[in-house]
């Protein structure tokens, strides 16, 4: 197939993103040949279909990018990955000191680490989502804080301006952070930017910062941009998530928990 000599550069690197969904993985060479343009110009079509989350780039070629499919509402994930998130809610839970402050955000996997803090002694969660504080209710060694802010229906979570202006006021020793998808080049990313906004307010408010994901979230990309991976300090995740996706974050200094 060649590309017309009259189409713009965008045009190209369509019908480029196109290719190399197609095929799911390509070479520079093998698109040079495919759409007769030099190899130059590939490298800077790829590099700006990369930029924009398009693809996947690696030295030498593309993948096709990994696109985390839109989310269900919050009650209706719950059965989704049930065992994973089990197992990776007592795994946070064994991280979590008694008489520490500690915030919680929104998320099935979230949710769970909650659910194995109720018998604890001393602590203070913070939390922004509203099936958290139903699961503390009633716990009597936990103070529970709920912020304000603009209910996120699907959610059931708090989020926008009221909610980060009420962040900034708090500080809690470690943050259990649930996350649409996680990637080593594009990091953690939502589907939904208002939301994201305030999970970076939440990032923000120092102390140690745990991702929790299971491996469905591991490897994909979704809408909006968080953080770096960097911005974690741990990840607990499930067996399932490939052990290239560990290595490679634990040689960028993350600790990594394996449920």
């Amino acid at each position: 197939m060649e590309t017309k000599p009259s189409l713009s550069s965008l045009e190209r690197q369509e019908e480029l993103r196109r290719f190399v969904e197609q095929q799911q993985r390509a070479t520079v060479a093998q698109i040079a040949e495919e759409f007769s343009v030099s190899l130059a110009t590939v490298r800077r079509d790829l590099d700006a279909l990369a930029e924009r989350g398009e693809i996947q780039r690696f030295h030498g070629g593309a993948l096709a990018a990994r696109k985390a499919p839109p989310e269900l509402p919050v009650l209706q994930r719950e059965s989704e990955q049930a065992g994973e998130k089990q197992r990776i809610g007592r795994a946070v839970a064994e991280l979590i000191e008694d008489g520490e402050t500690v915030f919680i955000s929104s998320g099935t996997t979230a949710l769970e680490a909650a659910r194995n803090l109720r018998s604890r002694r001393q602590l203070t969660v913070i939390t922004n989502s509203l099936p958290v504080i139903n699961v503390l209710t009633g716990a009597t060694g936990v103070e529970v804080i709920g912020l304000g802010g603009m209910l996120r229906h699907s959610e059931m979570s708090m989020i926008g301006h009221i909610t980060e202006q009420a962040l900034a006021e708090v500080h809690a020793h470690k943050i259990i952070m649930g996350i649409r998808a996680l990637d080593l080049e594009y990091g953690l990313t939502n589907d939904y930017l208002p939301e994201t906004v305030t999970d970076r307010a939440i990032l923000g408010m120092g102390g140690e910062v745990i991702v929790v994901a299971d491996h469905t979230k591991c490897g994909s990309v979704s809408t909006a941009c968080l953080a770096p991976v960097t911005a974690m300090d741990k990840l607990v995740t499930d067996s399932k998530t490939s052990p290239e996706f560990v290595e490679a974050l634990q040689a960028r200094g993350i600790e990594v928990i394996v449920t």
